[in-house]
């Protein structure tokens, strides 16, 4: 950004405006495998910087096409959502006010992490549920931003189903709240004199006089992040109109969210987890389908890899579990014997159980174990949440271990997030494991296997070219194999650098022109962190994958 910018730039905003070498080398990099190194890292102070950036950069984009604003929260993305050339705008610094409460839902800023926010909120009894796996690093932004689930979303579902309304800065440089509207309201805000007035009215013909067209292209698994949530917006039955359906997941492409009011659920009071240690994965699909119609509140998994690497740094969870070395030792004592037996699993299945009453969620376990008697796989009992907090540490930290214990290798997030129904599993499995096994490449896997969803990651030396070239190659394979089966290339992180390039593989033509329309209408003058959603630029990103970590 040229001098002239800059100073003008930093006159208009109370906020900070950062263009040292050591900010600009943090806001290059997040958890995915890119580099992109911004030219400005802004920090506004509050509604009133961010609509000034807005219409700074609307001011000046004509004469500066490259300028750009891509929000960023605590840069936990896999995608390279929050990365990008212009400015970046991180709202970590100021936007983390303390939540508001109204009953049964708050309000909440972005920058906000996730782990001080429920602090909050289990103040109160309540709880968000859609936080995903890295929720002591996450922010609220992020998590909303990307349509993030985890460990819950099996029976609550993701972060769209939580936000009832948004304070969205628009392409005007204006703020607007967004919340659902009965077709009543929706007239009336048709007619209003505004920039949000005239979304309103575009997005209410483009999904109206394609209504038929959005509703066959929606994925049918429970979990998806890719692409615009078209099919969302409109409820036909109920009469009602929610942008905020689109706002979420849509990755900081159509605006700036500065707010966002979210639903709470009340805490239950008992929880138990049944461990299940899987050998034989031909059966996996069976045990998935034997555990979901007892209604697991959340159904998880991590293999052989993620498990020997927890072993290894077993100490690193003393803290966590606030047990000195020899305690942490003890507790993991029986996956110790396993690995000095060769009997480590090739799986390990966490089936956890909630409610208010102790004795039903005894007799569900009961029933789930004598159920999976055939299979003849180990099984544990973890009771109470204290014997269940070692299971929940190994699978919520999976990823931090493989990526920054394995010196050598990168965890690469870039098929990281594939979902398919899970009565396909029997058939999609093998065949998605044929095409990893095609490479000279290792992989660990996690997964939310209850809604079909996996988290596979190749290990790779980003530094070696060779390697590099595995990434588009393996990416095509197996977006292309999900397509076969009716399942997304993203089913909670989002599409960012990584996806947007393969949308094509997912959704036909007609869906990819909607999205262009879509940001179009939102963002004419292509300002709100370009080349996500549409636009895709494979060769861009592929030219900038990290050579550090």
């Amino acid at each position: 950004m040229d001098a002239a910018l800059l100073n003008e730039l930093k006159t208009l905003l109370k906020g900070d405006v950062a263009t040292d070498e050591e900010t600009l080398t943090t806001f290059s990099h997040d958890k995915s495998i890119f580099a992109v190194r911004p030219q400005v890292v802004v920090f506004p102070k509050d509604d009133e910087d961010v609509q000034a950036l807005v219409k700074f950069v609307s001011k000046h984009k004509r004469a500066h096409p490259d300028l750009s604003l891509t929000a960023r929260a605590a840069s936990t993305c896999m995608s390279g959502g929050g990365l990008n050339t212009s400015i970046i705008v991180s709202f970590m610094k100021y936007f983390n006010h303390a939540p508001i409460f109204h009953k049964r839902y708050t309000t909440v800023e972005p920058g906000m992490y996730y782990r001080d926010f429920e602090k909050e909120t289990l103040k109160h009894g309540l709880l968000y549920p859609p936080y995903p796996s890295s929720r002591e690093l996450c922010a609220l932004g992020g998590i909303i931003n990307n349509n993030a689930g985890g460990e819950k979303s099996l029976q609550y579902g993701k972060a769209e189903n939580y936000v009832v309304g948004m304070d969205m800065v628009l392409a005007d440089g204006n703020q607007y709240h967004i919340k659902p509207l009965t077709e009543e309201q929706l007239h009336a805000k048709i007619r209003e004199r505004t920039f949000e007035a005239e979304i309103y009215k575009a997005m209410y013909k483009l999904i109206t006089s394609n209504y038929g067209t959005i509703m066959q292209a929606k994925p049918t698994v429970s979990k998806n992040s890719a692409g615009y949530y078209l099919w969302n917006v409109y409820d036909q039955k109920k009469k009602i109109f929610d942008l905020t359906k689109l706002l979420v997941g849509a990755q900081g492409t159509l605006g700036l969210m500065t707010r966002a009011d979210l639903k709470l659920v009340p805490v239950k009071k008992y929880a138990e987890m049944l461990i299940i240690y899987v050998k034989d994965l031909s059966h996996l699909a069976e045990i998935v389908n034997v555990i979901l119609p007892y209604q697991p509140e959340s159904l998880e998994a991590y293999d052989d890899i993620t498990l020997k690497l927890a072993l290894k740094y077993f100490a690193s969870f003393g803290k966590k579990m606030k047990t000195n070395t020899l305690q942490t030792a003890w507790n993991f004592l029986p996956e110790f014997q396993m690995q000095m037996t060769g009997q480590i699993p090739n799986l390990t299945i966490q089936a956890e159980f909630t409610g208010d009453d102790r004795k039903e969620l005894d007799k569900k376990i009961i029933e789930v174990e004598a159920r999976l008697a055939e299979y003849h796989v180990p099984m544990k009992w973890a009771p109470n949440e204290k014997a269940a907090q070692k299971y929940w540490l190994i699978r919520r930290d999976s990823f931090g271990l493989l990526s920054t214990r394995l010196k050598e290798r990168y965890a690469a997030p870039f098929i990281d997030d594939v979902a398919v129904k899970p009565e396909y599993l029997p058939e999609f499995l093998p065949k998605f494991q044929a095409i990893l096994h095609k490479y000279p490449v290792q992989s660990a896997l996690q997964t939310h296997v209850g809604n079909g969803n996996f988290h596979v990651f190749p290990l790779l030396d980003l530094r070696n070219p060779v390697e590099q070239k595995y990434i588009p190659l393996i990416a095509e394979e197996v977006f292309t194999l999900v397509k076969q089966y009716h399942g997304t290339t993203s089913g909670e992180h989002n599409d960012g650098w990584i996806r947007t390039p393969y949308l094509n593989l997912q959704y036909e033509p007609k869906i990819l022109k909607l999205f262009e329309e879509t940001k179009q209408i939102f963002d004419p003058y292509n300002f709100f962190n370009p080349h996500k959603k549409v636009d895709g630029d494979l060769t861009f990103a592929l030219k900038h994958i990290r050579q550090e970590w």
